[in-house]
């Protein structure tokens, strides 16, 4: 027996001695080839780029995998637990391999062979990372067991709260999100530290099945791998009965994000992803995690989609009814029709209807829900049918006349019960929108189309289109610079110009193809005429037209022909905004700016717009209100430099500091007062009168080129500027009867009267070195005392209308002054210096 036991003894060690060997063996055979896990140290995710406000609220974010980066410390207790308890209760205590774990998972699959069941494993979080950074998901005994070595390695190389931070950040959680931090906010919209215990619990729950108990149609299982999750927090100590007793009869609510406090500017989130990507590259826009601070104002932005939306409809609709989405041959079934059809891009603020049935008075429409609502006859009045830009048959007199029952229509509500409905279409005609803070140039908001899905194509700053008289301001104030005031007279007739090689005569005409004789700068400019313009620019030279538009920027080659001088050379929205803004802002160049401000993940500042000097904007509490949006209009204090280690602190950090204005002066600032004085009296007596009804100081131009195949409106209030344009993408005519002024002029009534609702009426600012002298509005002769239609007209000292005065008169072409009229004579000697009146810009 002795021999026998001894026998067996000598066998067993053998045998753990040869175990111990081949375990050995293949540890070291495995080890080799290894990926390198130190890389892990410098462990660096891919993290969204998230795009904000002037405000703060996201606007957008960029990512190739949607991710919150939250380190370890910031990390809640809760919610770290939660994952621990979840994945793998010894973590702190095993190292890298929870043994027992294994051997447990190893008894159940032999319990399992026959039954079809995938096997199951035991990985720790330490091996999931692993896994997820250094191998493949290849299952297979050989991956376990370099899991397993890589595991021990990664344990030895770094703590607990490092391999922990790893997962947590990276884990993929379902709904798009990467990490627990991006999961909060998909699932809860909740940052971390808000999350109660049985919400953390179920975030817990998700790596088993990312893609599956977010669903509803799942909730039960939800509910019951949730609980799950929040007893083994018990159980392991983490939380206390009572308080996993109150989590489990938490109900499992996810947050509704269909109507979030995101900010929609599509076109304006465009131009911001071209401009990151310009500076950073593809790689760190959708994967470096920058935080973007642009320059939107939401408010804003909300008034001007909205104005140019319903001014593109209410120009569409006068433009006739072009005929259903499609048309269903019967009405059985048509709900189930109904969901089957797929909504143009577009409408995607509206509903598709089908006709149930037509009346005099109304017609009835199906939803998509099953429920029905009525379309009354008075919004079917628009609804003229068109065909190849033409009315076919009579006006609407009832609603059958507009629409037949199977047609599937847009319609939207018009009261809370949707019962009431409007009939809608996609416009064709596009235009944009761009509003600009004028003393900064920063773009408080974009609209590029009447809807990015339609075409990203943005019509604010890729479309080149004609201004038309939109141009001529800068016209006029290369005439002012030349000697002219706004009181000069110039001939209103015809005017012809022999263009050579056989062309025949230029013969430019007014709108209203009427000529008014010897007119004033202002009346020409504030009536549109465009014989005086031509007349103008061919006396003062087109080179000097040419030098204006440079200088602000309208465009950079336009050439030296008269036709230029009524808007003919093409320019963007965005540029000819901005450069009515450097006339309200005193002729001080700007360059219109999207972002503020760029920080890395790191919260290090890595981009900012403003780099003017600033001696005092270090001191904390000035660096807090020195970064903050500013309001529309108002200059904002420079953003600060980055605070050094040792922060510079202000002399006194109650008194905001003096910064420098390094704006270039690229006009003289009295007559660019002179070209905005005249602009106001665009909207108080010219083509822009319907911006009177708004109630504040307002100043612009509009414009409308040949064939009305564009149509614009540009101004400004004394700290709000403002570009609008109207036109189809493949240019053609609008109408005979449609303008600037019937068509861009609504929409910026609509939008100005939003933006300036609560903005105080403030008065545009007049320069030092202007003499305020009271004029005739129409003729420019002084004004007699109690004259009704007297203004306050600029000029600069020594100018101011008295005397004679010539007319600027030409005949094919030629340009002279003939005498007869009382008022100052261009040419003549200006002071540089006078007597001024009003505050400095």
């Amino acid at each position: 027996m002795n021999r026998v036991v001894k026998g067996l003894l000598i066998a067993g060690v053998s045998l753990g001695v040869l175990g111990v060997a081949t375990a050995g063996g293949a540890w070291v055979y495995f080890s080799k080839d290894l990926p390198d896990h130190t890389t892990l140290a410098n462990y660096n995710p891919s993290v969204a780029t998230r795009v904000h406000a002037g405000d703060g609220r996201l606007v957008a974010e960029f990512a190739s995998e949607r991710r919150v980066f939250v380190p370890i410390a910031a990390i809640p207790k809760r919610v770290s637990n939660a994952f621990v308890s979840a994945e793998d209760q010894n973590f702190y205590t095993h190292h890298g391999v929870d043994w027992f774990a294994v051997v447990r998972a190893q008894l159940q699959n032999v319990k399992n062979i026959g039954q079809g069941r995938r096997p199951i494993g035991a990985s720790t979080i330490t091996q999931q990372v692993t896994r997820i950074f250094l191998l493949s998901n290849e299952v297979s005994y050989v991956r376990k067991i370099k899991e397993a070595i890589l595991s021990g390695r990664l344990e030895e190389a770094m703590g607990k709260d490092k391999i922990l931070e790893i997962y947590m950040n990276e884990i993929f959680l379902g709904n798009r999100a990467y990490g627990v931090g991006a999961a909060a906010l998909n699932y809860f919209n909740k940052s971390m530290d808000e999350l109660t215990i049985a919400e953390a619990a179920f975030l817990a729950s998700l790596p088993k099945a990312p893609d599956r108990y977010y669903r509803e149609r799942h909730r039960d299982a939800a509910i019951a791998r949730r609980n799950y999750v929040i007893g083994r927090m018990q159980e392991d100590g983490y939380i206390t009965a009572q308080e996993a007793d109150a989590a489990r009869a938490e109900p499992l609510n996810f947050a509704d994000r269909s109507n979030d406090s995101n900010v929609r500017a599509d076109y304006f989130v465009e131009e911001v992803r071209r401009e990151l990507a310009k500076l950073y590259g593809e790689q760190t826009l959708y994967a470096g995690g920058l935080s973007v601070r642009t320059t939107l104002d939401p408010d804003i932005q909300a008034a001007a989609s909205t104005a140019l939306r319903n001014g593109l409809l209410a120009y569409d609709r006068r433009d006739g009814w072009r005929g259903p989405i499609t048309r269903f041959d019967n009405l059985a079934g048509w709900q189930e029709q109904l969901e089957d059809v797929r909504a143009p891009a577009g409408g995607e603020e509206w509903d598709l209807a089908v006709v149930l049935s037509t009346g005099a008075d109304a017609v009835e429409v199906g939803m998509p829900d099953g429920s029905t609502g009525q379309i009354p006859l008075s919004e079917l009045k628009w609804a003229r049918k068109v065909k190849d830009g033409k009315f076919v048959g009579p006006s609407i007199q009832k609603a059958s006349d507009a629409l037949s029952p199977g047609e599937v229509v847009f319609v939207e509500a018009l009261d809370d019960k949707a019962r009431t409905l409007g009939l809608r279409q996609i416009p064709e005609v596009q235009g944009a929108l761009v509003a600009m803070d004028p003393h900064t140039g920063r773009v408080l908001a974009m609209s590029g189309g009447f809807s990015a899905r339609i075409s990203v194509f943005n019509r604010a700053t890729q479309a080149y289109r004609q201004p038309g008289s939109a141009f001529k301001p800068f016209v006029y104030l290369a005439a002012l610079d030349e000697g002219f005031t706004p009181s000069t007279l110039v001939l209103d007739a015809p005017f012809a110009l022999d263009q050579g090689g056989g062309l025949g005569k230029w013969k430019p005409s007014n709108y209203t193809e009427k000529y008014y004789g010897p007119t004033p700068l202002r009346v020409g400019i504030e009536k549109s005429r465009n014989v005086m313009t031509v007349r103008l620019a061919q006396y003062i030279g087109m080179d000097k037209v040419v030098d204006v538009a440079h200088r602000f920027g309208i465009k950079d080659d336009l050439q030296p022909t008269l036709a230029m001088a009524l808007g003919a050379g093409e320019t963007t929205v965005l540029r000819l905004t901005a450069a009515y803004s450097m006339l309200v802002n005193g002729g001080r160049k700007i360059d219109p700016s999207f972002i503020d401000r760029v920080q890395d993940k790191a919260g290090k500042t890595v981009y900012r717009h403003d780099n003017r000097d600033c001696a005092g904007c270090r001191s904390p509490l000035v660096t807090e209100v020195a970064a903050a949006p500013a309001s529309p209009g108002v200059v904002p204090v420079s953003m600060p430099a980055p605070v050094p280690a040792e922060p510079v602190l202000a002399a006194d950090p109650n008194v905001l500091p003096l910064i420098p204005d390094t704006r270039e002066q690229i006009a003289d600032p009295r007559s660019v007062y002179q070209i905005v004085s005249m602009l106001e009296g665009v909207v108080q007596r010219g083509t822009g009168v319907r911006l009177r009804e708004i109630g504040k100081p307002l100043a612009g131009k509009t414009g409308t080129t040949n064939d009305a195949m564009d149509a614009w409106f540009v101004g400004f209030s004394p700290d709000l500027a403002v570009g609008v344009f109207v036109g189809y993408d493949q240019p053609r005519s609008m109408g005979d009867h449609e303008s600037g002024s019937t068509i861009a002029v609504p929409i910026v009534k609509d939008f100005m009267g939003a933006a300036l609702k609560d903005a105080p009426a403030t008065p545009f600012r007049v320069p030092p070195g202007l003499q305020l002298v009271r004029v005739d509005a129409e003729t420019g002769r002084p004004a007699s005392p109690g004259q009704r239609n007297a203004i306050w007209e600029g000029f600069i000292p020594g100018t101011e209308p008295r005397g004679q005065q010539g007319v600027l008169d030409g005949s094919d072409g030629g340009a002279s002054f003939v005498q007869g009229q009382p008022g100052a004579t261009p040419g003549q000697p200006q002071p540089t210096v006078g007597t001024g009146t009003g505050g400095v810009y």
